[in-house]
């Protein structure tokens, strides 16, 4: 038979908020659909990523990623190789989770988030040695600005 002391005890009590917190907050991210084209091999970096970083992602591979990107509003100088759709929002290419999440809590008026290109440094490129700057760009309608900007998973303040 175990004992546990009353300082375990009222420990455990104590960290239960947090864990549930924890728990709510990975249970109400909305799950995220991504559309990649067939030959892309880093797409699955990024979604492989995402979940590690909370969230529930389903891949669809299409042939016609142009038409996906355009019926979704993505401007072509933002495109790059995948296009996802979570809680209403577009997001294209390799965007940090912080971002994604900042999006969903903010929800501006906006079609999405994009990282246009592919920056060697952003999540789901990962390659070795690189630290280049990249923009993560709000966009939709009128509106198309600099959201954040990054060196690889790190922030860098505006």
């Amino acid at each position: 038979m175990t004992t546990v002391t009353r300082r375990q005890f009222a420990t455990s009590v104590a960290l239960l908020p947090l864990l549930a917190a924890s728990g709510r907050a990975r249970a109400e991210l909305p799950k995220m659909t991504v559309a990649k084209d067939p030959s892309c091999s880093c797409c699955g970096s990024w979604t492989q990523y995402l979940r590690s970083n909370g969230f529930a992602v389903d891949v669809v591979v299409r042939n016609d990623m142009d038409r996906v990107k355009a019926a979704l509003g993505v401007p072509e100088a933002l495109q790059s190789c995948h296009t996802a759709e979570i809680g209403g929002y577009v997001v294209e290419g390799h965007a940090p989770a912080d971002a994604i999440r900042r999006l969903l809590t903010e929800k501006p008026q906006a079609i999405g988030l994009a990282v246009g290109g592919m920056p060697q440094s952003a999540p789901g490129m990962d390659i070795p040695g690189a630290s280049d700057l990249y923009e993560v760009t709000l966009f939709g309608g009128s509106v198309q600005k600099r959201y954040a900007r990054y060196q690889g998973l790190r922030e860098i303040p505006n």
